[in-house]
């Protein structure tokens, strides 16, 4: 029955041309995409020690600290600002803005560091190598009192402290930084990230007040030193307009402003920036091929009255239907892995040369982007074929499938939409398989858009994929019962 249904498909030109179109879909759209991204000459992307993309812009009031130290200082505020307009900036609550004591291996973007911090909103942090993140103290810095922060550096073990009162202090996390080297920059620093303010994101600036600043060991002495890290200009490092970081020192005191962020770069912290999805948008044109072929495959045996003899064949309907799920399946499996595997490999290459900066994932994960993106085709076309048997008519078919997976995919991808709905449709539609093609990882000490819009799907990549075979297999069932109830 399987050889069977095999000869019917491969000699139907019509059906062949249409898996081929599928492929050359995916394809043709990443090879558009490579060639009409064009970043030359955009500012290069801080490459962290893992070799991922960071942000590494803050303001920096540092010293050499040669061989191993020991600093520690007061916060007693920290108070960020918002732009209302042009020129005039309101307070505003930045839960992500920092304010503390950083060892950083150089003022280089995306050098190794090591830092102990307050926060807007998530109290005392101590982060490292813009990744890692070791929740402290809880709450805000207190208005009536301090928080006290100490860092300590052994070798490349560096310890971070935080104290309420300044005798009893409470070790945050010990981390091991590789790469240091035997002069480091020690000292103060503020960041501010971007606000998401209404779906949106907006430039913010943090102010902290510092005192009791006090050093032991290989720390410099001489006058501190103060510029922001990573910026060409103030604009770069998300200083909302007419603001720039500034430290002023006065009887012991540090008064230090500050923008950007030291953390991880998600998506929309980078715009200059793609990745595998961005490549593969020709999907969406492939899934429009494979539904029209899945759903033909059988209606038109109902159009041709061949249906009776197929089924006169072989009396146990349902393996007729499953025969030609399997078939379908396969056939579109194998066309969809070719058309992802060379669009990947060539749009990649091209969006490089182009000076796109491409996130990067692993082998392996290009793999599954690429065979997920194979079986998402696969399984949307057998649920076209199930749809199919229960309409017996292509058109109602097809645009039932459509509706059910291409419309979802289309809605997600309006930068507007709210975030409560495109997750939603994420996740209970069959437009929850385009999570196959999902290669960023959203961070918690990041605030950010992860939504679908930027490439970050509710569920993991394979549950989401689950949801589209569930839908296929229930109607594929339903298909069987009609089948069997039923006249031809």
């Amino acid at each position: 029955m399987l050889h069977a249904e095999w000869t019917k498909f491969r000699t139907v030109l019509g059906w062949v041309i249409g898996m081929t179109v599928a492929a050359l879909m995916v394809v043709l759209f990443a090879l558009l995409a490579g060639v009409s991204s064009n970043q030359t000459g955009s500012p290069p992307v801080p490459i962290g020690p893992d070799g991922g993309p960071v942000t590494d812009s803050f303001y920096f009031v540092h010293q050499p600290l040669a061989g191993n130290g020991s600093v520690s200082v007061s916060v007693s505020a920290l108070k960020s600002s918002l732009p209302k307009g042009p020129g005039d900036l309101r307070p505003g609550i930045v839960p992500w803005a920092k304010a503390g004591l950083i060892i950083k291996q150089s003022t280089r973007q995306g050098s190794p560091y090591a830092a102990i911090m307050v926060t807007g909103s998530h109290g005392v942090r101590m982060q490292d190598n813009y990744v890692n993140d070791t929740a402290g103290l809880p709450g805000p810095v207190p208005t009536a009192s301090v928080r006290r922060l100490r860092l300590d550096r052994s070798g490349d073990a560096i310890t971070g402290y935080a104290s309420a009162d300044g005798t009893n202090w409470t070790r945050v996390g010990t981390t091991h930084v590789s790469g240091l080297g035997p002069t480091a920059q020690v000292g103060l620093f503020v960041a501010s990230p971007a606000a998401v303010v209404g779906g949106g994101t907006v430039g913010s600036v943090s102010t902290a007040s510092f005192g009791d600043l006090r050093t032991r060991g290989g720390v410099a002495e001489g006058p501190w030193t103060g510029g922001q890290v990573g910026a060409e200009s103030p604009s770069f490092a998300g200083y909302p307009e007419n603001t720039s970081g500034t430290f002023t020192q006065s009887n012991g005191r540090f008064t230090v402003t500050g923008a950007g962020d030291i953390a991880p770069a998600v998506r929309d912290s980078l715009p200059t920036g793609a990745h595998l999805r961005d490549i593969l948008t020709g999907t969406f044109a492939a899934l429009i091929a494979v539904i029209v072929v899945g759903a033909l495959f059988i209606t038109a045996e109902y159009r041709n009255k061949m249906i009776h003899l197929t089924l006169a064949a072989s009396p146990r309907r349902s393996r007729v239907l499953v025969a030609k799920a399997i078939v379908l399946w396969a056939v579109t499996f194998v066309a969809g892995s070719v058309g992802a595997i060379c669009a990947t490999s060539l749009g990649e290459r091209l969006a490089r040369r182009n000076g796109v900066y491409i996130f990067p994932v692993s082998s392996s994960t290009e793999l599954r982007v690429a065979l997920g993106t194979a079986a998402l085709l696969a399984t949307a076309s057998v649920l076209a074929l199930s749809v199919g048997a229960i309409f017996r008519h292509s058109a109602g078919a097809v645009t039932t499938v459509i509706v059910a997976i291409v419309l979802p995919y289309i809605l997600i991808a309006i930068p507007f939409m709210p975030a409560s709905v495109s997750k939603g449709l994420a996740t209970v539609t069959p437009g929850a398989a385009f999570a196959v093609q999902q290669t960023l990882v959203p961070y918690d000490h990041v605030a950010s858009n992860y939504t679908p819009y930027y490439g970050y799907y509710p569920l993991a990549p394979w549950a989401g994929f689950a949801v589209l075979a569930g839908y296929a297999v229930a109607s594929l069932a339903m298909a069987a019962v009609l089948l069997n109830r039923r006249d031809a």
